[in-house]
């Protein structure tokens, strides 16, 4: 059976959805001619589900991943292009808080695969347990489009990995290999081809054994403390966001990736240093 599948794409959803026998709901994003590149409406479709999912007794807890070889390489390309050109379509003020699954009280198992970049890392992050092969490819790529880290990411990435390595992952860009990210604790390893195998057997044995309520309550547990920082730092996001948006760091990160060349990004200029600065030592707020 499945549970409640958007309909806002007809012939071919954005996101799928079934729910098995245990009531481990598997969702999983279905644009793999896009390798599952990120929307508005995937994402609207796929939260929409999660609220489902959430509201339905049979459904003890869900599995998301992505249809093909890929998690999600992030948002998509064209999208970007479109906000770098000065479109306002995609605008992150009128969507939803990327952190939404995070509020959903059942428990969300990650089965990574391939790339896992930029909005697909947030929502691994945002799921409470990653699975991952060792040889996905998983990146913030933030800096390497000229913008900073997005939606919250600066506060929940050194809650779940450390300041060193979400550092390291947040200023570099680089691309850190499943394995890697096992090391740092960010996923567990699966063997190759078995990543989602291992993931619906963690939900299944989840599903089976644990009290919905004890997990739902220890979840709200969890993020009960860090919820006013990650907010806080999600809202700061958004308005650094606006400003970068507008920067030629952003249209010339955009255009090298598609270009596939190194990005030619200008120095920082005196004025931005002081803003900069300010900023970092509490002496002005970030503009609204």
């Amino acid at each position: 059976m499945s549970v409640g599948v958007a309909e806002l794409a007809a012939e071919e959803p954005l996101v799928l959805c079934e729910v098995d026998e245990d009531g481990v709901a598997l969702i999983t994003w279905n644009r793999p001619h896009r390798r599952n590149a990120w929307t508005p409406a995937m994402e609207a479709e796929y939260f929409g589900l999660l609220r489902s999912a959430s509201a339905d007794p049979a459904v003890r807890v869900i599995v998301v991943t992505g249809a093909g070889r890929d998690f999600c390489p992030g948002m998509d390309m064209e999208v970007l292009a479109n906000s770098s050109n000065g479109s306002r379509d995609n605008v992150p003020e009128l969507r939803e808080p990327q952190t939404v699954p995070m509020t959903i009280p059942k428990p969300i198992v990650a089965a990574v695969q391939g790339a896992c970049a930029g909005t697909g890392l947030i929502q691994a992050c945002v799921a409470d347990v990653r699975f991952s092969t060792p040889d996905a490819k998983i990146t913030a790529a933030f800096p390497r489009r000229g913008i900073m880290a997005e939606h919250g990411l600066a506060v929940l990435l050194p809650a779940l990995v450390g300041t060193a390595h979400a550092l390291d992952i947040l200023i570099s860009g680089r691309i850190v290999s499943g394995s890697e990210a096992s090391q740092m604790g960010l996923v567990r390893l699966s063997e190759e081809g078995r990543v989602l195998d291992d993931a619906l057997a963690y939900a299944r044995d989840l599903a089976r054994n644990c009290s919905p309520q004890a997990v739902a309550i220890t979840k709200a547990q969890v993020y009960k403390d860090l919820r006013e920082p990650l907010e806080s730092a999600r809202l700061d996001a958004l308005r650094l966001w606006r400003s970068l948006r507008d920067h030629g760091d952003f249209k010339e990160g955009v255009s090298s990736f598609k270009e596939r060349r190194t990005p030619r990004f200008a120095p920082i200029g005196e004025a931005a240093l002081i803003e900069i600065d300010n900023i970092f030592n509490g002496t002005k707020e970030i503009p609204s």
